[in-house]
C-alpha cells in the first residue's frame, strides 16, 4: 500500500485490513478521532509505537509530553507541521516489513 492509498482508506469506515498497530492509530488520528488513536497508541512498547504516540501528543498541544516520548522513539520533535509529520510516518511504516 503507498502513502497515498493509505490516505484514501481514511473515507472508509474501518482501517484497512492487516496494518499494523501503529498505522491503526494513525488512521484513527486522520479520521479525527484523537481518543481512538491514543487508546491503541499508548499500548505500543516499540519505537513506532512511541513515535506516533509522541505525534498524538503534539497534535494535543502537550509539547511536554511528546517531548517525551520522541526521546523513547529515539527521535526528536522535528520542525514540520503536524500534517507533515503524519504523512512522514505513515510513509515510513509502510516501507518497513513485518
Amino acid at each position: 500500500m503507498t502513502p497515498d492509498q493509505f490516505k484514501a482508506t481514511l473515507a472508509g469506515t474501518q482501517p484497512p485490513a492487516g496494518i499494523t498497530a501503529s498505522l491503526a492509530a494513525l488512521w484513527h488520528a486522520g479520521k479525527g478521532d484523537w481518543e481512538q488513536a491514543h487508546a491503541i497508541a499508548q499500548d505500543l512498547p516499540t519505537r513506532d509505537g512511541s513515535w506516533v504516540h509522541a505525534w498524538l501528543h503534539r497534535q494535543e498541544g502537550d509539547e511536554w509530553n511528546a517531548n517525551y516520548w520522541y526521546n523513547r522513539a529515539g527521535r526528536t520533535m522535528p520542525a514540520l507541521t503536524l500534517e507533515q509529520e503524519w504523512a512522514e510516518i505513515v510513509a515510513q511504516l509502510l516501507g518497513k516489513v513485518d
